[in-house]
């Protein structure tokens, strides 16, 4: 059960969550959800999750692991949040958190009750279409909100027309 989403009330927007990650389908979700956000008039949030399992190799350099991890999710935003305001002239709201994918998006869905749609990609490999979109449609793995999954090879043009 998800809390009462609040984007329709007064004085809040619509926000489209996104996720930022190293597969090659994560810029079509972004791009899909910029342009919806901008097309509503809506928010765009980029959520970048980093996974903990990295740090527990040596106690010692943990401390430095994370902070380079940090820093390579900072740079992940910064260079999607580039894109988008040079490509729709929105400022997205950035978000970094530490642990599994689906619990944080999970987390942070229910603490902004303004997230209203999940928009993820489908990745087109033989490998399938991507963890997070296996995740979505695995038993018991649903996200509380909807959830728009945008197929990989979409052009632009058509990512436009759509959203």
């Amino acid at each position: 059960m998800v809390s009462k989403r609040l984007s329709r009330e007064v004085g809040h927007r619509r926000k489209f969550l996104a996720i930022i990650d190293d597969t090659p389908e994560c810029e079509r979700a972004v791009a899909y959800a910029s342009k919806r956000a901008q097309h509503t008039s809506g928010v765009l949030v980029l959520l970048y999750v980093i996974e903990p399992d990295d740090f527990q190799h040596w106690l010692g350099v943990e401390k430095i692991m994370r902070e380079e991890a940090n820093a390579t999710a900072r740079g992940a935003l910064d260079g999607y949040a580039n894109k988008v305001r040079q490509s729709v002239g929105i400022e997205p709201e950035l978000v970094v958190r530490e642990g599994k994918p689906p619990e944080e998006i999970h987390k942070l869905i229910e603490e902004d009750q303004d997230i209203a749609i999940l928009v993820l990609a489908a990745g087109a490999g033989k490998e399938g279409p991507g963890p997070l979109v296996s995740a979505v449609a695995g038993r018991g793995a649903a996200f509380p909100i909807p959830v728009t999954v945008v197929p990989q090879n979409l052009s632009d043009e058509e990512i436009d027309s759509l959203a």
